[in-house]
């Protein structure tokens, strides 16, 4: 749970460590505002990923279903600025299949974290992996971060591309190929 408080006093000193005046009529009510905000950007901290994907139904599908091009928004954990693009996944079931809403959902709780897209990647397959005990999983993602746009190397546009393969997807190349033939749109 986020502590609203102790965000709005650790905004305000830093209102007041970087020289400005906390109570100037543009600023009075940006430390609410930023707690506020990191509440909401924050709201995947204790949830749960894997109870979205309880409900389910037995259709006796085996072949590849995908998710592609689910936007996200995530904090960087070592600057606290956002990195955001888009999560691909694709799953093979056992016979059991989700709602893609609730693929939808797993990303959205897990990217409301403070994050690297590493981890964040590795945490979307695993979690569907535990949840869903399907045949495969992948899971690509793709996104632009503002610690390297607007700080540091100050290279935007540029972007990260990680992925995370567990069972067919990593055993068998002709089903990694597929599905990355499938988000690529080829």
């Amino acid at each position: 749970m986020v502590n609203e408080c102790k965000i709005e006093q650790a905004v305000l000193s830093i209102i007041e460590a970087i020289g400005e005046d906390p109570k100037r009529e543009g600023l009075a009510g940006t430390p609410r505002r930023i707690a506020e905000m990191y509440a909401e950007l924050f709201m995947g901290i204790g949830a749960d990923p894997r109870e979205e994907l309880v409900v389910g139904f037995e259709e006796g599908h085996h072949e590849m279903v995908i998710l592609k091009d689910i936007p996200f928004y995530s904090m960087c954990e070592h600057h606290l600025l956002p990195f955001y693009g888009v999560a691909h996944i694709g799953y093979i079931p056992k016979g059991r299949v989700v709602g893609a809403s609730k693929l939808a959902r797993v990303v959205e709780i897990l990217s409301k974290r403070p994050q690297i897209q590493e981890r964040l990647t590795t945490q979307i397959a695993e979690t569907i992996v535990e949840a869903l005990e399907p045949d495969g999983v992948a899971v690509v993602i793709q996104a632009e971060h503002m610690c390297m746009t607007i700080r540091g190397v100050k290279k935007p546009g540029a972007n990260i591309i990680t992925s995370a393969t567990r069972g067919l997807f990593r055993t068998k190349s002709a089903t990694r190929s597929e599905f990355m033939s499938l988000v690529q749109g080829r």
